[in-house]
């Protein structure tokens, strides 16, 4: 179940209308009210002689009452979503819920005669819009603190009472989620998401292994976002803003996201922290091949990655605080996978690297960590360009994906052990999309390597046989498994 609070200014008739009017694709059916200060609020969903106009202005009245003394902000409205899975909630249901949320949230504590005036409308099944005033009855002003906290925490109450899906309790380190109007727009306009999440994706990207201030700034315009910096009076940078171009409201002018409204992680002093706690050293490469060998340096910085992040687990498994560094590389690691790996691969990883984002937020800091090895093999993969997913790049990318799934799951375990129930389910779902992503990437070189195992002599087969069972323990398949060194076998590990 999903509270969402907004407060707003101004009369409530506006909001009402909404209420009960056709939606926004004639969604709203059967507009009522469930629930209300008195019982008793004039209904013109339910009631010919009673009218929108009526049930605002009696929400309004308080507020008119004290004149030029009535605060900012007056209107608070609360949407109360159940699960797509959840059981149907009749009208008393959700009536009894309305009334637990506006108690919990300070609205109309129950008792209080002269609290909030509120109404409780429904016109759908699964959710109710909560729309009160925001001056109490007896003239003084609502005293709301935490409402949004104390409605998440009613929430998980009622779903354990009414045996609806208990949601994961929030932690208040997730990024903002677009809100209805940005997905309306989105749709409209064609986008596939909305300008705020393609422009979190596109500023993770550009932070990913970047070495300096000035390189992500860059990057970000490399990028084709239009980007500005906001300075202080003594020339100092104190922030930036991002837009997307052709994104603009309805003045004509580009509407612009700070990077702390993208993400809490991403505002120009957390960006700062991570370059300075984890410089990114120097890895451009003098072509595209490594001196003396075949190999491309989108395979070589790709075998780079795969062990350092091999080493990124065995400290998420010593369980320690430090850990919580190694998430935000890891990150840093997947975000460069995303922009440079072949296509086949490439939409699985941009899934794994946005569920990823939330695993690497959380309240643990970890001040001392070095992620420098991170930051750099992310560096690498980024300036060695992208991977063309055959030949040696193709093992490569299956190698460090396999390692990264074995991140994931480590991840998972971290979070698991200290209540991270959203960062921890996020690992979960990351390991999904890389286990499948390397799939994709180590499809072609196994076939290729059970090719050339079958074309060996017989007794070198066997004994080749041997020593990889051996190795892997039971009665493993070699063809399905040896070919990068045991990481197909690892990368099917089960997420805990």
């Amino acid at each position: 179940m999903i509270p969402k609070i907004r407060t707003g200014t101004g009369g409530t008739y506006g909001l009402i209308r909404y209420l009960y009017g056709p939606g926004k694709r004639d969604e709203h059916t059967d507009q009522h009210i469930v629930a209300s200060w008195n019982d008793f609020a004039p209904d013109p969903g339910r009631n010919a002689h009673h009218s929108i106009a009526q049930l605002a202005a009696q929400l309004d009245q308080p507020v008119k009452a004290v004149a030029d003394r009535a605060p900012a902000t007056t209107i608070w409205h609360c949407s109360v979503r159940a699960d797509p899975g959840d059981r149907h909630l009749g009208d008393t249901e959700w009536a009894a819920i309305a009334r637990r949320i506006v108690h919990a949230t300070g609205i109309a504590p129950e008792g209080d005669t002269t609290a909030c005036r509120w109404a409780a409308v429904r016109h759908a099944d699964d959710h109710i819009h909560i729309a009160a005033t925001l001056v109490r009855q007896d003239g003084r002003l609502a005293g709301l603190s935490f409402d949004r906290r104390k409605a998440q925490a009613e929430a998980r109450l009622i779903e354990t009472e009414y045996g609806l899906r208990r949601l994961t309790p929030g932690d208040g380190t997730a990024a903002k989620n677009p809100s209805s109007q940005e997905r309306f727009k989105a749709e409209r306009t064609g986008r596939t998401a909305t300008p705020r999440e393609t422009l979190r994706e596109a500023v993770r990207q550009a932070v990913a292994g970047a070495a300096s201030e000035e390189e992500f700034f860059t990057r970000l315009r490399d990028a084709g976002l239009r980007a500005k910096l906001r300075h202080a009076p003594s020339g100092d940078v104190l922030g930036y803003n991002v837009a997307l171009p052709g994104d603009r409201n309805a003045d004509g002018e580009p509407v612009w996201f700070a990077g702390s409204t993208l993400a809490p992680d991403l505002s120009l002093p957390r960006i700062r922290r991570r370059l300075d706690a984890g410089p990114a050293t120097d890895t451009t490469e003098p072509d595209g091949r490594i001196a003396g060998s075949a190999r491309s340096a989108p395979a070589r910085r790709r075998r780079d990655a795969a062990d350092i992040a091999e080493r990124a687990v065995v400290v998420l498994d010593e369980d320690d605080d430090e850990a919580a560094a190694q998430l935000v590389g890891a990150g840093e690691l997947l975000d460069a996978l995303a922009q440079t790996s072949p296509a086949a691969t490439r939409a699985e990883l941009r899934e794994a690297a946005r569920a990823f984002e939330r695993a690497t937020r959380s309240h643990i800091r970890a001040e001392n960590a070095d992620i420098r090895a991170l930051r750099s093999a992310a560096r690498g993969i980024v300036h060695a360009g992208g991977a063309l997913g055959r030949g040696e790049d193709g093992g490569a990318t299956a190698m460090v994906l396999s390692t990264l799934v074995l991140v994931a799951i480590a991840a998972a375990r971290w979070h698991s052990a200290r209540g991270h129930a959203q960062q921890a389910a996020a690992s979960r779902q990351a390991a999904e999309h890389l286990r499948a992503a390397y799939q994709q990437a180590a499809a072609t070189p196994m076939r290729r390597m059970r090719e050339a195992g079958q074309a060996l002599p017989a007794d070198e087969r066997h004994r080749h046989v041997t020593t990889i069972r051996t190795v892997l323990g039971g009665d493993q398949e070699p063809s399905a498994t040896a070919g990068d060194g045991g990481h197909g076998k690892l990368a099917q590990a089960r997420v805990p």
